[in-house]
């Protein structure tokens, strides 16, 4: 039978708007942030959006329900982005990412997903003046790939096996420098939301023209992660034991290059992460998983119609369930057309995943009643206020 693992992810407006900011087009427009006078504080801004889908999944097992509906994102976010102290504070339940052939009936969304409850990012930022770098500290968005866990920020609300396996929010401190072209970002947290502080991320991006822009990123763990560690919505005692070690104890590297050409975005992406044999954590074999996407959109002219969507390879080896299964390999697919007007948006989302491989040590997982079939289709349609 399919593994099913809690993937819960919680990037956040902070994430979504320094990936966005590298790329001169995107699948749909981000909420557009309230100015307020804060007084001593100084400018504010204030952004946030709400959304909801009802969705239909095929071969799920014998006696569950297929369809029904769920709120996906209620996010608010309140940012200082000038003068030489800022902060961003953003709040609220995320739940709206859904990764294709992952897991079987979508989960409500949740303000406890981490040990912090509703409090998403939460962080202060030291940008002295007139130099090419900033110092943040609090609570942070991962530097990892392409893909946001705000449904709104991506190509569409179905997401892949890399954004899956990537790790979220953090806990530690973070610093950009800025030369030319070139932006390097260094974070040193807890990683996991473990709060077992050895985990380092890095993103480095070139922005090459305003058509084109590479970015490569690192992240991975110094130190072991013990089994007993806590991980993800602390409240429910979830450990590393329960969620898998090989996840927390990784090393991870990936990249994307983004191309704009008028309203065409394309974005391909590759990732390969990797955990070495540690028989105290139960990992008695090594374990890899790798993954290729591109992601595009292509807006038409100036009407409110866009179309998204990405296609996905991915390949595990290894006797750990990184994604459906141990040793899986699959193509997959997703398609989202697109309305948005001002700050109100709707969209169909359609995606696939057909197994290649669904076998290890002879034993065959997969989807419906029989637990071994190879393929799940995943429909939703979705919408939301942006604010």
């Amino acid at each position: 039978m399919i593994t099913m693992r809690r993937q819960l992810m919680g990037l956040g407006f902070v994430a979504a708007s320094s990936l966005l900011a590298l790329h001169s087009a995107h699948a749909m427009n981000g909420p557009t942030a309230i100015n307020i006078d804060g007084g001593p504080l100084g400018q504010l801004s204030l952004s946030g959006g709400v959304d909801g889908y009802g969705y239909y999944v095929s071969n799920l097992p014998n006696d569950t329900l297929n369809h029904g509906a769920n709120v996906a994102n209620g996010l608010v976010e309140l940012q200082k982005t000038t003068g030489e102290l800022q902060f961003t504070i953003e709040v609220g339940s995320n739940g709206g990412a859904i990764t294709v052939g992952a897991s079987g009936r979508p989960g409500q969304t949740s303000i406890n997903n981490f040990s912090t409850g509703p409090l998403y990012a939460g962080y202060v930022t030291i940008a002295p003046k007139d130099m090419p770098f900033t110092i943040s500290a609090g609570r942070m968005a991962s530097l990892e790939g392409w893909e946001s866990a705000i449904d709104w920020n991506n190509e569409s609300q179905l997401t892949t096996d890399i954004f899956y396996v990537q790790n979220s929010q953090s806990d530690g401190v973070e610093g950009s420098y800025t030369a030319g072209p070139v932006t390097a970002t260094v974070e040193f947290g807890d990683g996991w939301d473990t709060h077992v502080f050895n985990f380092l991320q890095a993103l480095v991006s070139y922005t090459i023209n305003s058509s084109n822009n590479v970015n490569v990123y690192y992240a991975g763990n110094l130190g072991r992660i013990g089994l007993n560690a806590r991980t993800y919505g602390w409240g429910s005692g979830t450990t590393v034991g329960q969620y898998g070690p090989y996840y927390m104890n990784s090393q991870m590297i990936g990249g994307w290059y983004s191309w704009t050409q008028g309203n065409l975005n394309i974005i391909p992406e590759v990732q390969y992460v990797y955990s070495k044999v540690d028989h105290q954590l139960g990992i008695d074999k090594s374990t890899a998983n790798f993954g290729a996407d591109v992601f595009g959109d292509y807006s038409f002219g100036t009407s409110p119609y866009s179309l998204g969507g990405w296609v996905e390879y991915e390949n595990s080896t290894g006797n750990s369930s990184w994604f459906v299964g141990p040793k899986s390999e699959a193509v997959g697919f997703a398609v989202s057309p697109t309305w948005q007007y001002k700050d109100l948006f709707a969209r169909v989302n359609g995606g696939g995943l057909y197994l290649l491989r669904n076998k290890a040590d002879g034993v065959s997982y997969g989807y419906g009643h029989s637990g071994t079939d190879k393929f799940q289709f995943v429909g939703t349609l979705e919408a939301g206020l942006l604010f």
